[in-house]
């Protein structure tokens, strides 16, 4: 990513004109208020359930310190903090963004509040009974198919201290809202353009059927689940958006589900396992050194015990390989050092409403240290933040006059603009006396520029040596280029935020987290290290990134400088 975006997480807190328009650009149809014609609110009336025979147990554990966080009344999104004195709702003053209100309204922190004792249950039904009593009826923001459903799913997963204790009068209104909620999202899910939510929604009424209609309507249920299941996940395992994250989110779902099944003394279906365990597998291929995910597209960096969590399901550990193909990621992995080169196309719509043009970018990774990432991802950070990393300067890869490698289009479904392409992408490999090379290249820049970006890998048999080359090469089929004018071009590698970098005279010096020190070397002149940001941990960090920028020949078959970039990581000493 550029210096222009690498400036300070704090900014000056918006306007509500300015917010609206944000969220109107980068939510889309999703982020609009929902509607509820005569028709509708028909349909999503009736009486409350009489209860729920089974409740669904949560598969990831909490957070405990948002936990914490929340009982001294401190609500914290991304880089936005709100304090509420007294245990006041947060909905009870002007927040910070739309956001901000999104993640409130999701209820994602109310398993966190369970985790504190009697005092923290007791804030978690405060707030919920606080939520109906303002929103229970209906509300266009709140009651949006993916926000509606993510809240009916995480008050289902705290089932037991919300429909089993207070005064019955609040534990009947808690009920009648929750069904109110159900029938809403049911109604939606057929016409729903947003894939995060109709999986969610399945996610809800499978459940739904098992806890509280004791198996009625659960064949439908599942059939509708199969369906979502086979949309949204790849053979080989991966989410189709590419993301490692809502494989991981997907997964967490279907042991939810899984167990509920067991638990009421019905079969499996056979869907369910089969996708567990491909999602187990792929879960395990991404699982870094330190236990998290790596930000590929939009997913961040998954707390670790989370990971530990889904892989602990699988009924035997996750199978090993190095490549994932229809998901489009290889692995290079030599002794404590691993990589892992993104070689696939950007997924079609609508899935592709939150990918990244980052192609033939890479995460590299020394044992539980991070050294070379993305620009990265999170959820929580403001919408704005989350569409700047979406471009091919915030990856580890090359970049042509700041041109992304796989334009975006807009998606007149969802609203949203998705990455297309980019053309002929490919990577082949090689494995030979304890080494591997890995030859990848794609046409993102050959309509526009006339040239193909080539990058070639080379790992040692003790990964302590990684080399590289970035090449720009006119194909034959081109012909000769009609100007001989040269065009621009920067090679980026992204520090994690825990990497200290020093420039040397002849290299630059990395130094891990774990104490691991590295040298980047290159026969590039005017190797430089610039501000960069890092969002994969739920906050703006400032980091930095090595920087090598250069004017490529238009008619060069990229076999020499300057339409070679040659470079190397070499490890000095263990940790």
């Amino acid at each position: 990513m550029s210096a222009e975006y690498a400036k300070s997480g704090s900014q000056p807190r918006r306007s509500a004109e300015e917010d609206a328009e944000l969220w109107a650009r980068f939510t889309g149809k999703a982020g609009e208020e929902a509607t509820a014609s005569p028709i509708h609110r028909l349909k999503i009336a009736g009486s409350a359930p009489d209860g729920f025979g089974l409740y669904p147990r949560p598969a990831a554990p909490p957070d405990e310190l948002r936990g914490e966080s929340l009982m001294r009344d401190i609500w914290r999104i991304g880089m936005a903090k709100v304090e509420m004195p007294g245990g006041r709702p947060p909905w009870s003053e002007p927040l910070p963004s739309r956001h901000f209100t999104d993640r409130v309204h999701r209820f994602d922190w109310l398993g966190d509040l369970f985790t504190q004792g009697d005092a923290g249950a007791d804030r978690a039904r405060y707030l919920v009974d606080d939520w109906i009593e303002n929103f229970g009826r209906f509300n266009g923001f709140a009651w949006r198919a993916g926000c509606t459903a993510d809240r009916v799913w995480n008050w289902m997963l705290c089932g037991p201290g919300l429909f089993e204790h207070g005064p019955e009068e609040a534990v009947q209104h808690r009920l009648e809202v929750f069904g109110r909620q159900v029938r809403h999202v049911d109604a939606l899910h057929e016409d729903c353009s947003e894939p995060a939510a109709r999986w969610r929604i399945a996610a809800v009424m499978a459940a739904h059927a098992i806890c509280v209609r004791r198996g009625k309507g659960l064949d439908e249920a599942f059939e509708r689940l199969d369906n979502e299941c086979t949309a949204q996940i790849l053979p080989d395992g991966g989410h189709v958006s590419r993301s490692p994250a809502r494989g991981l989110r997907t997964m967490l779902d279907l042991c939810v589900l899984k167990d509920l099944t067991e638990r009421s003394e019905r079969p499996v279906p056979e869907f369910m396992l089969r996708w567990i365990e491909r999602l187990g597998g792929m879960i395990g291929f991404f699982r870094a050194g330190d236990g998290a995910l790596p930000p590929f597209n939009d997913s961040q960096e998954s707390l670790p015990e989370t990971v530990d969590a889904a892989l602990s399901r699988l009924q035997a550990p996750p199978r090993r390989f190095t490549v994932a193909p229809k998901s489009g990621f290889h692995k290079l992995q030599k002794g404590e050092t691993c990589l892992i080169l993104d070689a696939g196309n950007a997924p079609e719509e609508p899935f592709g409403d939150g990918a990244h043009a980052g192609a033939l970018g890479f995460e590299l990774h020394d044992a539980e240290a991070r050294l070379i990432t993305s620009c990265g991802y999170s959820p929580e950070v403001d919408i704005d933040w989350q569409a700047a990393v979406r471009r091919t300067g915030a990856h580890s890869t090359l970049i042509i006059a700041n041109e992304d490698s796989a334009p975006f289009r807009r998606n007149e479904d969802t609203g949203l603009v998705f990455p297309v392409g980019p053309e002929g992408i490919s990577a082949k490999r090689l494995e030979e006396a304890d080494e591997i090379w890995l030859d990848a290249q794609h046409g993102g820049y050959k309509k526009t520029f006339g040239l193909l970006h080539r990058r070639r890998l080379f790992m040692s048999g003790d990964g302590r040596r990684l080399t590289g080359e970035d090449s720009l090469a006119r194909p034959v089929s081109q012909g000769t280029a009609d100007s001989d004018r040269t065009i621009p071009y920067v090679v980026r590698f992204h520090l994690h935020p825990t990497v200290t970098a020093t420039m040397g005279d002849t290299a630059i010096r990395l130094e891990s987290e774990s104490g691991s020190v590295w040298r980047f070397k290159t026969s590039h002149e005017a190797a430089r290290l610039e501000k960069t940001i890092y969002l994969a941990r739920g906050i703006v960090e400032q980091s930095w990134q090595i920087v090598l920028s250069g004017r490529a020949n238009p008619d060069s078959d990229g076999s020499t400088p300057p339409n070679a970039v040659r470079w190397a990581f070499l490890k000095d000493r263990p940790a």
